[in-house]
């Protein structure tokens, strides 16, 4: 995730996908894809610079993780807006790193074997996953994350509230997000949400799942 520089001024920048914006077609577009790096992850990364520019420096010099497991320290003034863009600023830095071209299918070893002992079965993990992903109202993202004994579990976030947020009480990390906001799939799938998650399982990057369960 990159850094910024010590000094008073927050300063993130927008991280570089690790593919080109053609490389999920057909199951993401490149338009939406250049469409949502460009445009909306960099209002979240320009909107989070901005909330913290009025902060202590020690906020200045924090990790967005560190930010968000700590969101309850942010001043009362600030931190719906820093909840908001560091949020979209982590999640979909994280978002893009969970997919890759010719991905999809299944996870195996450690992860395989948690998502079995939480859900039953990878089936019914998808369902589970697919079916409350669907179903949030407004704008919100699904996530499979790990949690305090290490096993995993599926959650909804609001709006672009990341899991980080959960630390201190639930110790939640998160592993795996989908993006259910409009301007991720509308382009192509319109008001068809369904069609979108069902399209993206395609791109998922399990070894990446894989890397952060174990991490």
């Amino acid at each position: 995730m990159p850094r910024r520089p010590s000094h008073l001024m927050a300063n993130f920048t927008l991280p570089q996908l690790p593919y080109a914006y053609d490389a999920l077609e057909p199951h993401i577009d490149a338009t939406t894809m250049q469409i949502h790096h460009t445009k909306h992850h960099q209002a979240y990364t320009d909107g989070l610079n901005k909330a913290l520019g009025s902060l202590d420096a020690k906020f200045q010099s924090m990790d967005a993780v560190d930010i968000l497991k700590n969101i309850d320290t942010v001043p009362e003034n600030a931190r719906g807006a820093v909840n908001f863009h560091g949020g979209g600023y982590n999640n979909h830095t994280l978002f893009w790193n969970n997919m890759k071209k010719g991905g999809g299918g299944e996870p195996s070893g450690e992860l395989a074997d948690a998502i079995k002992k939480a859900f039953g079965s990878f089936a019914d993990f998808k369902t589970k996953f697919q079916t409350d992903s669907v179903a949030i109202q407004g704008s919100g993202w699904g996530w499979l994350v790990k949690n305090a004994s290490g096993g995993v579990q599926f959650i909804t976030m609001p709006n672009q509230t990341s899991p980080w947020t959960r630390w201190k009480a639930e110790k939640l990390t998160p592993l795996l997000g989908l993006d259910v906001w409009e301007h991720s799939y509308y382009l192509k799938y319109q008001n068809r949400r369904a069609d979108y998650v069902t399209a993206w399982w395609n791109v998922v990057n399990w070894d990446e799942v894989a890397k952060r369960f174990k991490a």
